[in-house]
């Protein structure tokens, strides 16, 4: 009971265990990483073609997918490409690569908002806390490249990025006193809102970041005093990835 209690009353720590644990479930996350499944792969004519990747050990096969009626085999026998983990032959392509569409589902936060001038306000640089759910479509992409190292071999190397756009919607902290409220409020508080916008996320390996844009509805009654109530607002995004 004492340790909620401890989270209750700082909602940063709270905020923290979460991203923290969820962090934990990142780095054990197969989206973060080339893994068994169903990709989209661009062939040398252009086009995408569907393909399933089975990674055995250090060699990474690639199969034709063809959809075929069910309790039939889904793949071919035979790989159409064959990835080892390092060649000695300089004839062999330098990069692959493979991509794969889901939905997203993050816990977000906000580490700074601009906010426009507003009021007879200069624009402010807001550092409140928040958290937010993150829902959205994204497509994460696995570049397979070899590079030479110094005795001449080629070694294989896969780098990912993740991108993904949608919505999200949270509770956060303001400060509410005379200056943001036209003087109609004469005392100074932390008050409540609701965040909600829209974002724009890039994901390199581990690391997310990414733009958001959005509004705060204040939730209790001063807010048809708050200078800042439903006026747009431009941050950066920090998140991790649950699914």
């Amino acid at each position: 009971m004492l340790r909620m209690n401890v989270f209750l009353n700082n909602p940063t720590l709270l905020l923290g265990s979460l991203l923290l644990s969820a962090c934990g479930v990142l780095k054990e996350s197969p989206k973060y990483q080339l893994t068994d499944g169903i990709y989209y792969t661009k062939t040398a004519s252009g086009q995408s073609d569907k393909v399933y990747v089975q990674v055995r050990e250090d060699t990474i096969l690639v199969y034709p997918f063809t959809p075929v009626p069910p309790r039939q085999r889904t793949v071919v026998n035979q790989p159409v490409l064959v990835i080892p983990p390092e060649s000695k032959e300089n004839g062999i392509s330098n990069q692959y690569g493979f991509t794969v569409y889901s939905f997203d589902f993050d816990i977000l936060t906000i580490p700074f908002k601009i906010r426009p001038s507003t009021s007879d306000f200069p624009p402010q640089f807001n550092t409140n806390f928040n958290g937010n759910v993150y829902l959205g479509y994204r497509w994460d992409k696995y570049a397979v490249r070899y590079e030479k190292t110094p005795i001449g071999s080629l070694k294989r190397s896969v780098a990912h990025y993740g991108y993904s756009v949608g919505g999200f919607t949270g509770i956060g902290a303001t400060a509410v006193n005379p200056w943001v409220t036209n003087n109609q409020v004469a005392s100074e508080y932390d008050g409540i809102v609701n965040l909600t916008g829209v974002a724009a996320i890039l994901a390199i390996n581990n690391v997310t970041l990414g733009v958001g844009v959005g509004i705060d509805h204040l939730l209790e009654g001063n807010r048809r005093y708050w200078i800042y109530q439903r006026k747009p607002w431009v941050g950066l995004t920090f998140g991790v990835n649950l699914n």
